[in-house]
């Protein structure tokens, strides 16, 4: 499946930018990538897009490289230290490890390691030095990540008590969210949650980066109806229910209950008689994935299912009950269809693992957690007594610690200004869950009231939205975010609890260009990429963004019938054991968690 949305504006960037821009017929390149440019790469460009444009081999700057001091190399990397050094590196000896540079940066690179490459013998070789503007994964069509899972602790961590260290950090995220939304040609009008004062701080910053980005590309923000597009900055403390949730949407499942590293699933697999480990990688690249990932697991294994009778069908081969149960017969008899029936068997096989966990335990539980965070039951009764409710969850010695923790926490969310002291430690100890109970006094960080009349009190937890549509009964809660998504796209959204920064000014050309102006213009290309042409929202969530708040992007575009795009981001993806862990680490000293 070619990449869409925001994958394919980035690899087209990548592709046009980087590697057409310096490609000449006959002539051979390197390309050298650090963690971060690899990450990005890897997200939206095929191994055979990059060869086909004259790079004969890809390599880590970190790691030990041969010299071809035959070739020219490509440099893709981030302006950081590390990455600096390794290319200064390359060329100190007298002989140089390849024949010349072409260095792109992914976003603005300070004046101090400027310096240090202007004075190294890397300068004498320099063909190329640009600045392209794309720090930012992404991670799916109108997904987008930061690639930093150490934001909730650099963001609200009380040991972190060094302003200069949070405001650079602050300052480079501003700066990842600026190249967001110069990738994407916006210039959008900024909006924050009022409350918290990192929301205000970081939507000041991202202005500031912003004004410098508009100065140096001017055509930002053009184009019909982009003057409505906004970007809204937002807490993760905003809607803490959410991440604690079992969701019973697909993807969301799959991440929740299996063991998914990068995104790669590992399960066995008996076919023609032997068992082997199968990887498979969960992205856009798998049309039935993409298909699959934000419905309901009690549709999944049915679509799959009836796709894979369709399929069959269509290749006349006979299809019963037990040959669907058994893919593997069906692979010896038409071997040539091995890619297709594997990717039904992966997806049923995905279903299955979802299902088996849910079964095991989870349908009382989540039964539970829907009450609490709906506050009321499926026949739609007020909750009277949540307490009678928890108590045998918490006794249950055969439920998780973890998802113990999430039901204490649902529970005084449910309560609204928090509990008592008294109270919570009643529940720790009816629960067994002493040695986590710093990740529900940690919740305190994110601007949630835990203990009643404690810190935070007074402040209480945003109104959901009454929705009529019929749902499962597992799954009645919608995010938060959703609400506000349509909100805004219906110009609803209260501006007092949401103010404007400023609503964008135009920039006149006259001002200063920023610093990427010393390289010259190359951004002034333009992509043959389908773009999006009405207004976009972009919010970005401090601390982390569940997969839920993921497909409501997905859902509120499909509702505008095009007209506007959702695109949701943060500096990771949380799964509800990340985000318990991300908490737990809160009140570390900060050497220890560095």
């Amino acid at each position: 499946m070619a990449p869409s949305g925001l994958k394919a504006i980035v690899g087209e960037k990548i592709l046009n930018g980087v590697l057409k821009s310096i490609k000449k017929d006959g002539e051979w390149k390197v390309l050298i990538v650090d963690h971060m440019s690899m990450r990005i790469l890897s997200s939206c460009c095929k191994m055979s897009d990059i060869m086909v444009e004259g790079v004969t081999i890809v390599e880590d700057i970190n790691k030990r490289r041969e010299p071809i001091s035959s070739l020219e190399a490509i440099y893709f990397i981030s302006p950081v230290q590390k990455s600096v050094q390794a290319l200064v590196s390359d060329f100190k000896d007298s002989a140089f490890t390849y024949k010349a540079a072409h260095i792109f940066f992914t976003d603005t690179c300070p004046d101090g390691l400027f310096a240090e490459i202007a004075k190294s013998r890397v300068s004498r070789v320099i063909k190329t030095l640009k600045e392209i503007n794309v720090a930012f994964l992404p991670y799916e069509s109108q997904v987008f990540s930061l690639d930093d899972p150490n934001s909730l602790e650099l963001f609200y961590s009380p040991t972190r008590t060094n302003q200069d260290e949070r405001t650079k950090m602050m300052e480079a995220v501003a700066e990842q969210i600026a190249t967001l939304c110069d990738t994407l040609k916006e210039y959008p009008a900024i909006r924050y949650r009022q409350g918290q004062k990192e929301n205000a701080e970081l939507a000041e910053m991202v202005l500031d980066r912003l004004n410098a980005h508009k100065a140096d590309n001017p055509s930002m923000g053009e184009g019909t109806d982009k003057a409505r597009s906004q970007l809204l900055i937002v807490d993760r403390g905003y809607d803490p229910i959410s991440p604690l949730l079992h969701e019973l949407t697909f993807q969301a499942m799959v991440y929740d209950l299996l063991e998914i590293d990068q995104d790669i699933y590992k399960y066995e697999t008996s076919g023609l008689g032997e068992n082997k480990t199968k990887e498979v990688l969960l992205d856009e690249d798998d049309e039935l994935w993409v298909q699959l990932r934000h419905m309901h697991i009690a549709d999944v294994t049915k679509k799959v299912t009836e796709l894979l009778r369709t399929f069959c069908e269509s290749k006349r081969m006979n299809t019963d009950k037990a040959n669907i149960k058994d893919l593997s017969q069906m692979l010896k008899k038409m071997p040539q269809y091995q890619k297709e029936l594997s990717l039904y068997s992966t997806h049923l096989n995905l279903a299955d693992a979802c299902m088996k966990k849910f079964k095991a335990s989870l349908d009382k539980l989540i039964e539970v957690e829907q009450d609490l965070a709906m506050g009321s039951d499926a026949e739609g009764e007020p909750i009277k007594d949540a307490m009678k409710s928890i108590v045998p969850v918490l006794l249950n010695k055969e439920i998780q610690p973890y998802d113990k923790i999430r039901i204490i926490l649902l529970y005084i969310f449910h309560k609204k200004k928090g509990i008592s002291e008294e109270n919570l430690t009643k529940l720790i100890q009816h629960a067994d869950v002493q040695q986590d109970k710093n990740i529900i006094t940690n919740m305190q960080n994110l601007g949630c009231p835990i203990i009643a009349g404690g810190a935070n009190a007074g402040k209480s937890l945003a109104e959901k939205k009454e929705r009529t549509e019929s749902t499962y009964q597992l799954s009645r809660w919608t995010p938060i975010l959703k609400d506000v998504m349509e909100n805004l796209i219906e110009d609803k959204l209260d501006k007092k609890q949401w103010p404007f920064l400023s609503d964008p000014a135009p920039i006149t050309t006259t001002q200063t260009a920023v610093s990427s102006a010393r390289f010259g213009h190359w951004h002034k290309n333009k992509t043959t990429t389908e773009c999006h042409s009405g207004p976009r929202l972009i919010i970005f969530v401090i601390g982390g963004v569940t997969h839920s708040e993921m497909r409501s992007a997905y859902e509120v575009t499909r509702a505008t019938e095009g007209k506007w795009e959702v695109l949701i981001g943060s500096s990771h993806i949380l799964t509800p054991t990340s985000f318990l862990n991300d908490l737990k680490k809160l009140d570390q000293p900060a050497q220890a968690s560095a």
